[in-house]
Parts: C-alpha cells; structure tokens; sequence
C-alpha cells in the first residue's frame, strides 16, 4: 500500500460545482470514485481511459479521464507534480459525438 503522502491532492475549481448540476445526482458516487481512483496516485500517466489533450481545448486541461456507461463522462484537469496537486477544472458528458459541459455544448 502507497504511503499517504505520495497521493495527490485533488482540488476542484468552483465551476465544477456547477457543471456537476448538469449531470444525474445517481452518477455523483460514481464521478467521484473514478476521480480519486484514477488520480490520486498516477495522474500523469497515460492508461487507455486517460490521456494528454492533443490540442488546446479552452478549459486550461492538460489531461483528460474517460469513465462510466459507454466511457460518457470526461473530467478535464492538470496537475503538478512538485506540489503534488490535481487541478479539477471540468466535469462533462459525451452524448454521441457531443461534449456537453454544464449543460451546455462544448468544441474541443
């Protein structure tokens, strides 16, 4: 088992609060299980369901995780290896070829 102080801190910007609204309470435990399982411990490394952003994609996200029901949510975040902080900057669902953030429709 990983010591505790080798876990990153993960910190969620306020208008995560609000993109959250946009989504089914049901699936609340889940986004929240698959955050801290995905990025407490190894953020920075590439797996098949979380990768580096190939372009810019206007949120200030280095980093994306895919997760849940046909992989339909995206949390967006960056981190910072010195201080040991994961920066949650976005949470979204993918319906189809769409990225909806918020309840609104975002391009990346």
């Amino acid at each position: 088992m990983m010591a505790q102080s080798s876990r990153f801190r993960l910190i969620y910007a306020p208008q995560v609060k609000h993109h959250l609204q946009a989504i089914d309470k049901k699936y609340y435990p889940l986004i929240r299980s698959a955050v801290e399982e995905q990025l407490q411990l190894d953020p920075d490394v590439e797996t098949g369901n979380r990768k580096p952003l190939k372009r810019e994609s206007g949120l200030d996200a280095d980093w994306e995780i895919r997760f849940g029901p046909q992989n339909r949510f995206r949390v967006f975040y960056t981190f910072d290896l010195e201080s040991r902080e994961v920066h949650i900057l976005a949470i979204g669902v993918k319906r189809g070829n769409r990225l909806f953030i918020g309840g609104e429709e975002v391009l990346l």
